[in-house]
């Protein structure tokens, strides 16, 4: 098949990050997940004292702070400044500051045109929650994930449980819900499907069967493109 440009979008916990890494293996692409840039700009604000509703603040903070991506044999790397970032943004509390600070526009306007340059010679699956509406809206391929959240609170318990202290089932699922409504909610990029996008329900599929049939409806596109 051509190089294509595929995007997944969906909520926290719907097993974007494990699928989209399956499937850029399967297709030998480059995984890209934007969530992490979000979160990384939520620990930099964070550790430089600068509330995210404070716009002028964060822009002068762009001009200083550098995220990179890098590719290693366990998976995709983010750096900040040179240094690993991978693990300190895989909490709660930032995965809540990223979703508040990801409506700001500035913030958005920064990542924008990382992500486009990052997604211009295609060969990309772009993991997010706007990357078929807005970031990438002639995207070839779009898939929109989804599970009930009983579902992805368990599984991000699981993922975040042996690094976060005092942490419950119960609270990560009420942050969960309260995540759904701000992504969904916000007047800038709201989280959800596009119009063109393939939903796949992970709710009672593992990561393999995903996969299985996100390469079905790939090879479909590329069939009537090529035809």
């Amino acid at each position: 098949m051509r190089s294509l440009l595929i995007t997944i979008d969906g909520p926290a916990g719907a097993g974007k990050t494990t699928v989209s890494r399956a499937l850029a293996k399967r297709l030998s692409y480059t995984y890209v997940d934007t969530g992490a840039l979000y979160r990384g700009i939520a620990l930099a604000a964070r550790d430089a004292g600068i509330d995210p509703d404070e716009e002028t603040n964060l822009e002068n903070l762009f001009k200083t702070i550098a995220l990179t991506c890098t590719k290693t044999p366990a998976g995709p790397r983010l750096s900040l400044n040179g240094v690993d970032i991978s693990d300190k943004i895989r909490t709660p509390e930032i995965a809540m500051a990223a979703s508040h600070i990801s409506a700001k526009p500035v913030v958005r306007r920064y990542l924008l045109t990382l992500q486009r340059r990052l997604g211009k010679d295609k060969g990309v699956i772009f993991e997010g929650r706007d990357m078929g509406t807005v970031v990438f809206p002639d995207a070839d391929v779009k898939f929109f994930l989804v599970a009930d959240l009983k579902t992805r609170a368990a599984r991000r318990f699981v993922e975040l449980g042996h690094k976060t202290e005092a942490l419950s089932l119960e609270r990560v699922k009420k942050e969960m819900k309260i995540r759904d409504e701000n992504d969904s909610t916000r007047s800038i990029a709201p989280l959800k499907a596009a119009q063109d996008a393939v939903v796949i329900d992970s709710t009672a599929l593992d990561v393999h069967e995903v996969v299985e049939l996100m390469i079905s409806h790939i090879r479909h596109h590329s069939s009537n493109v090529d035809s």
